[in-house]
């Protein structure tokens, strides 16, 4: 009889326990809903960092904490997002992009368009196109999507002429027609500014020109324009891109204060993509 009223007894408290276990893990899920949540997003310099600094207050008031991680070069930041150690990054046009995807079996996935990087040509030397010498030393990207991209511009302006059909995907092996014999000397990304004392033209994107004082419109021999497939682009990894803070993240990056921005700040070299 004593061994029955126990054995009901330990089923009730074991009931209340469950109970009580039950109440508690609903209360954390709240919490949890209700918690900021962190996201990292990688980037290199203004005015990208710029950008996300900017849209960081409003994410802020959303929930969102914009944990925004500089690095040092244009490999890293895709190698974090690959890595999940960032939630997305912002320094780079889809076709660098694709390119990082086919050479590392990685799924990172375009977001969002934010703004075309006015491309160039720039010289110390000369103050036209048309002074450029035979012979001249032409530094360019050595980073497949950047130097086709280089090359599609000169084409574009007579410089070279390239086989049909390459565009974007050229390499200098891919010029049949170099009427005054230009050499081109495939540099880094980030090393190209240091180039221009040493070569006749330099072809950069206007983030690496601008801290050497120089802009497109004012000092570039020759632009791309805005009809390109080169937009600074907001990108995340294909089982996270969907995600409510990348939405928030990339609206945000959108909204008028951006534009007005680029236009108070940047206009000269950064043209909205949105």
């Amino acid at each position: 009889m004593l061994a029955g009223l126990l054995a009901v007894m330990m089923i009730i408290v074991a009931g209340c326990g469950q109970k009580e276990t039950g109440d508690q893990t609903g209360s954390g899920e709240k919490e949890t809903k209700g918690q900021e949540v962190t996201l990292k997003v990688a980037s290199l310099i203004p005015p990208m960092t710029e950008v996300l600094e900017l849209v960081k207050p409003q994410l802020k008031a959303e929930g969102i904490n914009l944990d925004i991680q500089i690095l040092s070069d244009n490999v890293q930041p895709n190698n974090a997002l690959a890595n999940k150690e960032v939630d997305a990054n912002f320094f780079q046009h889809v076709p660098y992009m694709e390119e990082y995807n086919a050479n590392n079996g990685s799924e990172l996935v375009a977001v969002q368009p934010i703004y075309h990087a006015i491309f160039g040509a720039y010289s110390k030397r000369y103050k036209s196109i048309e002074e450029l010498p035979e012979g001249a030393t032409i530094a360019v990207a050595n980073d497949p999507s950047n130097l086709g991209r280089s090359l599609v511009m000169l084409e574009k302006h007579g410089l070279i002429k390239l086989k049909d059909g390459v565009g974007i995907k050229s390499t200098t092996s891919d010029i049949v027609e170099n009427a005054k014999n230009y050499k081109f000397q495939e540099v880094d990304l980030l090393m190209l500014a240091r180039t221009l004392d040493d070569v006749d033209m330099v072809v950069m994107t206007p983030a690496y020109a601008k801290p050497l004082g120089l802009t497109p419109k004012k000092d570039a021999l020759i632009t791309e324009g805005t009809d390109s497939e080169f937009a600074i682009t907001l990108v995340a990894r294909k089982n996270n891109a969907d995600s409510e803070a990348i939405r928030k993240l990339a609206k945000a990056m959108t909204g008028p204060e951006v534009k007005k921005f680029f236009e108070d700040n940047y206009d000269e070299i950064a043209i909205p993509a949105f």
